[in-house]
């Protein structure tokens, strides 16, 4: 799950056509773009300065995509592809990865589900090879679909049901969206996952993962020839769908006109929290300058001890001990911007939700600050060039971005069209998407009595909603 303070990075929504070129950027490490002959998209990252690799399958499928009633399932095949094929044993895909020195790993969010590895440069054919064996081989039968959902909903146990905070979270997303799919929760809804069957997880997986539905992104110490060829003699043999869909169609959101609020009362919860989130549009491609002002705001109002909510409610007013804003435009539909507060001792929830809420309006009313806007900008561009150094993290952004809807140009503008938002855009930007009509608000905390005799316990700082799930 992402931490709050990840939900802070900058991060970048259905795949565009790849174009053969893209023009060189200075500011960029070498990016090459083709498409194989069954309509399987790559992208080819060069880093030459160790011998790696980071190879990534990302479809174009995340739980978004599910059909009503079977929430959890793109998360659970996630699981299921790690059992046997045609020609592997159950295990074995990680097992040969380990032998040879590498590592693997996946994971599943809203808009898609992808498949890593880092290993030496020269095994790069080995992974595709495994790869895209999984792909269209995967074999599966009843004693494998009781056992993994066993462990999804394990899974769910540690990661949501025994944690107050994720239970909010949960509830939250399901009253921000009206009629979208990011209001059930990546991982599924208990009752749904309980009943998800074989014939469940095989039609997602024949109806999403295909090569004309996926995005091949190698990261490393290789060039667009060898990624060609290697490409060509393994994905390049599979037969396309021709059932995958472009657009991705989905249910999308109605007209927002009231806000909601939610209270959850846990005899667990040590230190209660306000969180409040609104709808929020995306990046889009060709269309980003909206959502890189949204990313300054984020920064601007809780990034950090320096920011607006941070100085003026934890250290002049004294009323939170905590205040955060997190916003990711990365999404295929509209996503969200938020906050979250925790009240300082002798403060109570309605008195630090008001005090947000003054100081939201004060905010917009007088603007940016011109000093803290340069620093939050130099900030950014100083870690957009530090995250080059890791070629899993380009991997991802490449990866994240293109399944969500981007192009490979548009990654390359991001930083730039950040370096270029001004204050006007910012506050325009507050103004619109800071409506209490399109917003949920939720109180976490101790039942009256549970709270009184509650112990001192470590705090848990709270968290935007849950984007991804790990294998």
């Amino acid at each position: 799950m992402k931490s709050w303070s990840a939900a802070l990075a900058v991060v970048v929504l259905s795949a565009m056509p790849l174009r053969a070129e893209t023009p060189p950027n200075p500011d960029e490490t070498p990016v090459t773009t083709f498409s194989l002959d069954n309509g399987m998209d790559v992208v080819v990252v060069e880093d030459h300065r160790a011998p790696v690799v980071v190879h990534m399958v990302w479809y174009k499928a995340g739980s978004a995509d599910e059909t009503a009633g079977s929430s959890g399932v793109a998360h659970f095949l996630e699981h299921l592809l790690f059992k046997g094929t045609e020609k592997l044993e159950p295990g074995e895909f990680s097992k040969v990865v380990a032998q040879n020195g590498g590592t693997d790993n996946a994971f599943t969010s809203f808009d898609q589900t992808a498949y890593h590895q880092r290993v030496a440069a020269d095994r790069l054919g080995l992974m595709m090879e495994m790869e895209a064996d999984r792909m269209v081989n995967l074999q599966l039968d009843e004693e494998d679909i009781l056992t993994e959902r066993d462990v999804i909903i394990e899974e769910r146990n540690m990661r949501v049901e025994n944690d107050p905070g994720a239970l909010l979270r949960e509830q939250m997303g399901a009253s921000l969206y009206l009629n979208s799919r990011y209001g059930v929760p990546v991982i599924g809804w208990r009752e749904e996952m309980e009943q998800l069957d074989l014939d469940d997880a095989l039609a997602f997986y024949r109806r999403n993962y295909a090569p004309n539905n996926a995005i091949l992104v190698v990261a490393g110490d290789t060039t667009p020839d060898e990624v060609r060829k290697l490409a060509e003699e393994t994905y390049g043999k599979l037969p396309a769908n021709p059932e995958v869909g472009a657009p991705r169609l989905r249910p999308q959101e109605p007209r927002q006109m009231a806000e909601r609020r939610l209270r959850l009362e846990d005899p667990r919860v040590a230190q209660p929290y306000v969180m409040r989130r609104y709808l929020a549009p995306e990046r889009n491609p060709g269309d980003q300058e909206e959502a890189a002002a949204l990313t300054l705001l984020a920064e601007i109002l809780g990034g950090g001890q320096t920011s607006v909510l941070n100085q003026k409610l934890q250290f002049e007013q004294h009323k939170a001990i905590y205040v955060g804003a997190f916003y990711d435009g990365t999404s295929y539909d509209d996503g969200s911007f938020g906050f979250g507060i925790v009240p300082a001792p002798g403060v109570t929830l309605e008195e630090a939700e008001a005090a947000l809420d003054a100081e939201l309006a004060a905010f917009i009313e007088r603007g940016c600050d011109q000093e803290q806007l340069d620093r939050i900008k130099f900030q950014a561009r100083a870690s957009e060039t530090y995250d080059r150094d890791n070629v899993a993290s380009v991997a991802q952004r490449y990866g994240n971005a293109l399944t969500s809807g981007l192009t490979v140009e548009d990654v390359q503008a991001w930083p730039g069209l950040v370096q270029t938002v001004t204050s006007e855009q910012i506050i325009a930007a507050a103004r619109k998407v800071l409506d209490k009509r399109h917003s949920v608000t939720g109180y976490l905390t101790a039942p009256a009595e549970a709270e009184a005799a509650a112990e001192p316990a470590a705090m848990t700082l709270p968290q935007p909603a849950a984007e991804e799930v790990t294998q």
